[in-house]
C-alpha cells in the first residue's frame, strides 16, 4: 500500500491499532505515534497531512491511549471538518469530535449559557450586513453594496483580531489596511454595530468566539469542565489561525501541553482577513519540549510540477519563506508545464478551453479539470469560452457573472437606455455604443479608472468594466450595432450559460481553490497586475501573493498549464508581460531563481534548549529545569514561570498588584475582559522577572509582539517604580 492523499471510497476498517499504521511513511508514521506533549507537523503541500493526523488520532483510539470523547479536532471548514470525521470513522475512530472553531465554541457557548449568564442565549444572526446598514443609517453615513461589504469585512477583521472600535484606526494603519472608508468612520460605524447589538439582544459569529473565551476565562469551574472533557486537541491549517482564534485554543488547553497542530506557512493565503502563520512558526517558542515533524514528501503532483512549486519559494522573502520546505516527489516523472502566451484575453480564454476539449477527448473526465484565475471578475471570459466550446463547468466560491447583483442592475439600466435613450441626458453626449455603455454605467458605479485597494468595491467595479469592454469587442466586431442589439447579445449569453454541475470544469479562484486538487490544472491571468495584483503594494503583500501562485502550482496532480495575455482585448496595445514571479523558472526567462538549498528537509527534531538569537538545531530533548530547584520541568504553567509550583516565589508581591490594578484600567478603557490586556500567569511572570527593557519583557511568555507595541512602555514604568505615562499626564 502506498501513502496517499486520498484513499478509496469504501476502505476496510482496519482490524487493529497496528494495522492503521500500516502504509504510511517514516514521517507520518513519526506522526502518528507521537501521542503525548506538544506536537508540530510541517506540512508541505500534497504531504498526507490530513492522513497523518486522522491515523495519529485513529491509532491512539485503537490502541486505548485515547479515549475518542476526550479529543477535539478543529480546523477551518465544514467541509475540511466533514472530510476529517469521515476518515475516522473509516478508520474506527467514531466518536472524536471534529468540528470548525465556531462551531465547537457555538456548542459549549449553547450549553453553559445558563449556567453562565442565565436565560436564554442571544439570537445568532446569519448575516451581519443588515444591521451593518442599520448602523450606517444611524450615523447617517451612506454606504453602496460595495462599501458595505468592505465595512463588514473590516468590523470582522477587528473582532478576530481583538481589535476594539477606539483602537481600530492605528490598528488598520499599522496592519497596512486599506479601508474601504475614513477609518474615522469605520470606527464610528463599528462602535454603533455593537451598540445596534446590544439593543436588539443579537450576537454574531466572532461574539460566539468572545463570549466563550471570556466564559472560560471568568469561569474557572466551567472551563475546568471543558477540560475535563477534553483531554487532547488537534489544530488543522494552523497557519490561518487569527488571535482570537489563539486565545480560545490556549483556555482549552489550560496548563496541559497535549496539542497537535498541523500547518505550512508557505500556503498562508488569507491574512486579510486576520490570519497569521506566527502562531505556526513561534510554535516551538512557547513549547521548547516539542516535537517537530516535517512532512515533504509530495504523493500529489509529479516532479515538474514539484520543480516549478520549490523555484517559486526559492524567491520568496520573509519569515515565513525561511521557514519553507523542499518537496519531493514520490509520483513518476509526468509533463512538464507548459507555459503559452497570448495576444489578448478573450484569445487565451479561448486557447484554455481549445485544449480542455483536446484533454476530454483524451478521457480525462470533466471534474479533473480546473481553471484557476485571480479576481472572481476574470470568470466570465471562461464561462463564455467553455460555454461556446459545449465544455459543462461549474463556479467554485464566487457567482455566475450574471447572477452578479451589479450585472443584474447594469443589465436592467442598458435595457432602460435602450428602450428609453432618447430622453435621457446621459447619452446626450454618447456618440457611438461603447459611450454610450459607458455614459449609463457610469450611473452605476463604473469609472475610468479602477478604485484603490481590493475588496467588495473592486470586484464590483471589475464587473462593471467587464460590461464596458465587452461593449467595445461588440462594437469592433459589428460596426452600427445599437444599444438594443447589446442588451439583446447579453439576454443570449445568459441564457447559454451551463447549469453548475459536478462533472463540469471547475472555474475558481486561487483562494477559493484552497484544499483541492485536480489532475489537470490551467493559471491563467499570470501577468503583472494580476499576479501580483496591481494593489498588492507593500513586501508583505506581494509576498503572499507569491505564496498565493504557490498554492496554485501546487493543486496540479500531473498536468499544469500556465498562460498569460499580452493585451487585454483585441487589438489592444501589447505591454503585459508575464508575472515577475516566473522569472527563471520559465523557459527562456532570466532570473535570481535557482533549486539550491531551497528550504527545510523532512524529519523528525525532538525538544530544544533555545538560546537567543539561535536557530533550532536538531538534537536529543533537553527537558527545562526549575530555576530553583534544578528539577526537570514537564507541566506547561511551570515551564512557563520556569519554577515547580510548590518551589519558593521571588514575585514582588506589591508590583504583581499594581499590574493587576494597571490591567483593571486598561480592560475598563478597551471595554475587553482582563485576560485580553494579559493573563494572570504572565503577571505573575513579570512580577517575578521585573525586566529592565522591552528584550527581557519580550523573553516572557504571553507578552507578544503586539502586546509589546501596545503595553511595553506602561509596564516597564510600573517595573521601575514608576507610574505610566498616561497616569503621569493626568497628574
Amino acid at each position: 500500500m502506498t501513502a496517499a492523499t486520498h484513499s478509496p471510497l469504501f476502505p476496510q476498517v482496519p482490524d487493529s491499532a497496528d494495522a492503521v499504521l500500516e502504509g504510511l511513511d517514516p514521517e507520518q508514521r513519526e506522526v502518528a505515534t507521537a501521542l503525548h506533549g506538544p506536537v508540530c507537523v510541517l506540512a508541505g503541500a500534497g504531504t498526507g497531512k490530513t492522513r497523518a493526523i486522522t491515523h495519529r488520532i485513529a491509532y491512539g483510539v485503537r490502541a486505548g491511549i485515547l479515549q475518542p470523547s476526550s479529543v477535539l479536532a478543529v480546523t477551518f471548514t465544514n467541509r475540511a471538518a466533514g472530510e476529517m470525521r469521515g476518515r475516522l470513522r473509516q478508520l474506527g475512530a467514531g466518536g472524536v469530535q471534529a468540528r470548525t472553531f465556531h462551531s465547537a465554541a457555538l456548542r459549549q457557548l449553547q450549553y453553559f449559557w445558563p449556567k453562565a449568564i442565565g436565560g436564554s442565549m442571544p439570537r445568532l444572526v446569519d448575516r451581519k450586513i443588515q444591521l451593518v446598514a442599520d448602523a450606517a443609517a444611524a450615523c447617517r453615513i451612506r454606504l453602496d453594496r460595495g462599501e458595505l461589504r468592505d465595512t463588514t469585512a473590516e468590523i470582522e477583521w477587528s473582532k478576530v483580531t481583538q481589535t476594539v472600535p477606539a483602537d481600530y484606526r492605528l490598528a488598520a494603519a499599522k496592519a497596512g489596511r486599506e479601508a474601504p472608508r475614513d477609518p474615522a468612520e469605520i470606527a464610528q460605524l463599528y462602535s454603533a454595530y455593537e451598540d445596534l447589538k446590544r439593543e436588539r439582544g443579537v450576537i454574531d459569529f466572532e461574539d460566539v468566539l468572545l463570549l466563550t473565551v471570556a466564559i472560560l476565562q471568568d469561569r474557572h469551574d466551567i472551563a475546568e469542565q471543558v477540560r475535563s472533557q477534553y483531554q487532547h486537541f488537534v489544530v488543522d491549517e494552523y497557519q490561518d489561525v487569527s488571535p482570537l482564534q489563539q486565545r480560545l485554543l490556549e483556555l482549552w488547553l489550560g496548563e496541559r501541553d497535549n496539542l497537535c497542530v498541523v500547518g505550512d506557512a508557505s500556503q498562508t493565503i488569507y491574512s486579510f482577513t486576520g490570519a497569521t502563520p506566527d502562531h505556526l512558526l513561534d510554535f516551538r517558542t512557547r513549547h521548547p519540549g516539542a516535537t517537530v515533524v516535517k512532512l515533504v514528501r509530495d504523493y500529489r503532483s509529479t516532479p515538474q510540477v514539484v520543480h516549478l512549486a520549490n523555484g517559486l519559494l526559492t524567491q520568496a522573502r520573509g519569515r515565513a519563506a525561511d521557514h519553507r520546505l523542499e518537496l519531493i516527489s514520490q509520483r513518476d516523472p509526468g509533463p512538464e508545464p507548459v507555459y503559452t502566451e497570448y495576444t489578448d484575453e478573450p484569445a487565451e480564454a479561448e486557447g484554455a478551453a481549445r485544449r480542455i476539449r483536446e484533454l476530454l477527448d483524451s478521457g480525462i473526465p470533466a471534474s479533473e479539470i480546473a481553471v484557476l484565475f485571480r479576481t472572481n471578475s476574470q470568470s466570465e471570459t471562461y464561462e463564455q469560452a467553455l460555454a461556446d466550446a459545449g465544455i459543462p463547468y461549474q463556479l467554485r466560491g464566487a457567482e455566475r457573472f450574471f447572477d452578479r447583483p451589479e450585472v443584474r442592475k447594469a443589465g436592467i439600466a442598458l435595457r432602460g437606455a435602450a428602450r428609453f435613450g432618447g430622453n435621457d441626458s446621459l447619452l446626450d453626449d454618447a456618440v457611438d455604443l461603447p459611450s454610450q455603455v459607458r455614459a449609463v454605467l457610469s450611473g452605476e458605479g463604473w469609472t475610468p479608472q479602477p478604485p484603490a485597494g481590493s475588496g467588495a468595491v473592486r470586484e464590483r467595479w471589475e464587473s462593471l468594466a467587464a460590461l464596458v469592454n465587452l461593449a467595445q469587442d461588440f462594437a469592433a466586431a459589428r460596426p452600427g450595432a445599437t444599444l438594443g442589439d447589446l442588451v439583446a447579445e447579453l439576454d443570449e449569453r445568459a441564457n447559454a450559460q451551463h447549469a453548475p454541475t459536478v462533472q463540469g470544469v471547475t472555474l475558481a479562484s486561487l483562494h477559493s481553490a484552497k484544499g483541492l486538487e485536480w489532475d489537470v490544472v490551467f493559471l491563467v491571468g499570470v501577468a503583472e497586475g494580476m499576479m501580483p495584483i496591481t494593489y498588492a503594494k507593500t513586501d508583505e503583500q506581494i509576498e503572499e501573493e507569491r505564496r498565493l501562485l504557490y498554492v496554485g502550482v501546487t493543486r496540479a496532480r500531473q498536468h499544469l498549464h500556465v498562460s498569460w495575455s499580452s493585451a487585454r482585448s483585441p487589438g489592444g496595445r501589447p505591454n503585459r508581460r508575464p508575472s515577475r514571479f516566473l522569472d527563471g523558472l520559465r523557459p527562456g526567462s532570466t532570473g535570481t531563481a535557482g533549486f539550491a538549498a531551497v528550504g527545510r528537509s523532512g524529519g523528525v527534531e525532538r525538544g530544544f534548549t533555545s538560546r537567543p538569537g539561535a536557530a533550532p538545531r536538531r538534537t536529543q530533548r533537553i527537558p527545562a529545569r526549575c530555576r530553583v530547584c534544578g528539577r526537570s520541568l514537564t507541566d506547561a504553567g511551570e515551564m512557563k514561570l520556569m519554577r515547580c509550583e510548590d518551589c519558593p516565589s521571588d514575585m514582588d508581591e506589591g508590583l504583581y498588584e499594581r499590574l493587576r490594578a494597571w490591567r483593571a484600567v486598561q480592560a475598563q478603557r478597551s471595554g475587553q475582559p482582563a485576560f485580553c490586556v494579559f493573563t494572570d500567569k504572565t503577571l505573575m511572570a513579570i512580577a517575578e522577572a521585573t525586566p529592565d527593557d522591552e528584550r527581557e519583557l519580550a523573553r516572557i511568555p504571553g507578552v507578544g509582539m503586539r502586546k509589546l507595541n501596545r503595553y511595553g512602555t506602561d509596564v516597564l514604568a510600573i517595573c521601575a517604580g514608576r507610574q505610566p505615562e498616561e497616569e503621569e499626564d493626568e497628574d
